[in-house]
């Protein structure tokens, strides 16, 4: 058996000297008969024992990679390999989306701007100017609109708060268009929808932060506890004119009333 075992390793390092065809490597049974011999093996491999490991060993290492691709976790070019694959892929994941900082931040139209405000229910008139003259005194005369999902019921002069308003800054003036309904002293107009030719004029005096609110989620026996902070974004408008309904003229006397003087007078005239 150890015999047999001899014959076989000194067939193929037998093999691999004398072969100038690397695919004979791999088939022992095509050699010649004569090489079987274990004594003929012997005697050419002691002959040529000086030359036998330096061209076997050239030769083994020569052709093992070719038909033995083998790759390990440490070799270096298949991780250079897997790292150009990676950026490949990676580049044709980028290439075929498109995916870059601008996406984040996206750029509107002139149109897209006013079309957006318009589905919210505002429109940008411009900057206030120092010449404008838009605060106005009181007028008993009072608006609901609607910005957004939300209602307001507004008069000349009061301050709301709504959800931050993206195409505009501090000190522009606003139309506000969603007016659903107008009242006064004298009429009230109800829309349906909207009330028709009717605005509410505004002037954005600063966008600010809400009051944090803590939202905490837990699951009992589940080891699952979260808390987090919101501050919602909002923006500060001024109501400045009601248009689209007629004001009553707010009474003024002239002269005021003297009551408490005639009081007096009487009293003293019955003593």
């Amino acid at each position: 058996m150890a015999q047999r075992r001899c014959l076989h390793t000194l067939t193929r390092q037998a093999i691999a000297l004398l072969s100038s065809n690397p695919t004979t490597l791999y088939h022992p049974c095509k050699v010649a008969a004569s090489f079987l011999n274990l004594n003929s093996v012997k005697a050419l491999l002691i002959c040529k024992s000086s030359h036998i490991f330096t061209k076997a060993d050239s030769i083994w290492c020569s052709f093992w990679p070719y038909h033995h691709p083998r790759y390990f976790s440490s070799d270096s070019r298949y991780e250079s390999e897997n790292d150009d694959e990676d950026e490949e892929t990676a580049g044709e994941d980028s290439d075929g989306e498109e995916v870059t900082g601008s996406d984040l931040k996206r750029e509107y139209t002139a149109e897209e701007k006013e079309e957006e405000a318009a589905a919210i229910g505002y429109k940008v008139v411009g900057p206030l100017q120092k010449s404008d003259l838009v605060f106005k005194p009181y007028e008993p005369v009072f608006a609901v609109v609607q910005i957004g999902s939300h209602q307001f019921k507004v008069s000349n002069g009061d301050c709301i708060f709504t959800e931050k308003l993206k195409f505009c800054e501090v000190n522009d003036k606003l139309i506000l268009s969603k007016v659903l309904l107008l009242g006064s002293s004298n009429q009230t107009i109800v829309g349906r929808p909207t009330v028709p030719d009717a605005a509410v004029h505004a002037v954005v005096e600063e966008h600010a932060l809400d009051a944090k609110v803590i939202i905490f989620k837990k699951k009992r026996r589940k080891n699952y506890r979260r808390t987090k902070g919101h501050r919602q974004e909002l923006t500060k408008l001024r109501i400045t004119d009601i248009q689209g309904i007629e004001k009553p003229e707010m009474k003024v006397d002239p002269k005021p009333k003297m009551s408490g003087v005639k009081q007096q007078e009487k009293i003293a005239v019955a003593a």
